[in-house]
């Protein structure tokens, strides 16, 4: 195993490379993901550590790379962490496995190398996916810091083929037994997931997935006149419901069929109807336009987002929905995108039917007919209102910048 080891948005490095010492203590995170700009995970960590650390301090954020042949970025500084990025050579199963079981040394040895010591740590912040008793252990014996872990998802065993036996299934329950026995703060995603965890005795702030409004530009969508344009960006697995957009918009009337255009990025067409809900009957009969991108970089969707008139989300109730909280929702409503969903988890407290999108009744076929048809009806001044209630309630809501005091002061161990 050889580790490599990249420091991004280091500050006053000395000659042996090792960079100055912090006066005050800061958090620490941990991750194994394509940070900073990799998935929904590696943007709720990212937004997560730049409004950790109290005012005049960064968050130092050790990240660990996966081995699926990805390369991390060579530089790429990000404004409000400190980054090191662990890589390693290689990426076979016994690979793998002991980059898993050493981590939290290599860890360790990556701080020791920047000059991080033990009071330069004031908090560890772990994602519930590594919490593992190696981890948690070892953080918290070397560092003498607590440990608190971020809940982002509850899965629930009817995402997955094999239900219980399915090994992801398995670690997540795992991690969750864990981190309700041996830690005693967490932030959470979601008020469903935040009570299931205060139900343990856990002391919890519930964080909605955040996002970086300045790096959304102004919405470039098209006069209605020429059409709906509709978007869903994401990977659907067993948790959105594709199946049931694609009946509702087949259930419209042939001229507004004819009027709407659907664009899914995220999934091939193949993929969707052999990984996803969605049955290729339906799609055969649907008259509207309907383009599958497959996988595109985060910066397409962004474009995407701009010149759409509305995000698309159905899921159903309960479950792995309710604990859970669709970080495409705030970055839809940053682009100025309004949304067409159904409420679930916390959606009702940020989206308001008619002001930052179209709510709809239900998540059946005939909810999303109906919804496609109010859409379809608005004048471009009723949209442009709807865009900026999006872009206001991302600012007011969902902005890093706006949480920054609560998280900072939760995560604060001698608050």
């Amino acid at each position: 195993m050889n580790d490599q080891t990249t420091a991004l948005g280091a500050e006053h490095a000395g000659r042996d490379g090792l960079t100055r010492r912090v006066d005050l203590p800061r958090p620490l995170l941990v991750g194994a993901y394509s940070f900073p700009h990799g998935d929904a995970t590696s943007n709720r960590l990212l937004q997560l550590a730049r409004c950790a650390a109290p005012h005049g301090t960064r968050t130092l954020v050790v990240n660990d790379w996966p081995c699926d042949g990805s390369l991390p970025p060579q530089r790429d500084a990000v404004a409000g962490i400190e980054l090191i990025t662990l890589r390693t050579r290689g990426g076979n199963r016994l690979i793998r496995m002991s980059t898993r079981l050493a981590r939290p040394v290599r860890v360790l040895r990556a701080m020791r190398r920047r000059g991080v010591v033990r009071g330069d740590v004031s908090v560890v912040l772990l994602p519930m996916a590594m919490m593992t008793l190696g981890n948690w252990a070892m953080l918290r014996l070397v560092l003498r810091c607590p440990v608190v872990v971020d809940a982002s998802e509850r899965h629930d065993r009817r995402q997955f083929r094999q239900g219980w036996l399915a090994p992801y299934f398995v670690r997540h329950r795992w991690s969750t037994f864990l981190a309700t026995r041996l830690v005693h703060r967490a932030t959470a995603v979601s008020t469903t997931l935040g009570g299931y965890l205060e139900g343990h005795g856990l002391d919890v702030l519930v964080v909605p997935p955040q996002v970086d409004c300045d790096e959304f530009a102004q919405p470039q969508s098209p006069s209605l006149s020429d059409g709906l344009r509709l978007l869903y960006a994401g990977t659907p697995g067993r948790k959105d419901m594709l199946d049931v957009i694609l009946r509702g918009i087949g259930r419209l009337a042939p001229q507004d069929q004819a009027r709407v255009r659907l664009t899914i990025a995220g999934v091939t067409r193949e993929d969707a109807t052999d990984l996803s809900d969605l049955d290729v009957s339906v799609l055969d009969s649907v008259s509207a336009e309907v383009t599958f991108l497959g996988r595109v970089p985060r910066d397409k969707v962004l474009t995407l987002l701009s010149e759409s008139h509305f995000s698309l989300l159905v899921r159903p109730t309960g479950g792995y929905a309710a604990h859970g909280f669709p970080s495409k929702v705030p970055e839809s409503l940053a682009a100025g995108c309004p949304v067409l969903l159904n409420h679930t988890s916390d959606l009702a407290t940020y989206v308001r039917d008619g002001i930052e999108g179209i709510v709809l009744g239900g998540n059946g076929p005939d909810d999303v007919r109906r919804g496609v048809e109010r859409a379809l009806r608005l004048r471009d001044e009723d949209w442009a209102g709807m865009s900026r209630a999006a872009r206001e309630r991302a600012r007011d809501s969902f902005d890093h910048r706006a949480w920054q005091a609560r998280v900072s002061a939760f995560l604060d161990p001698t608050g």
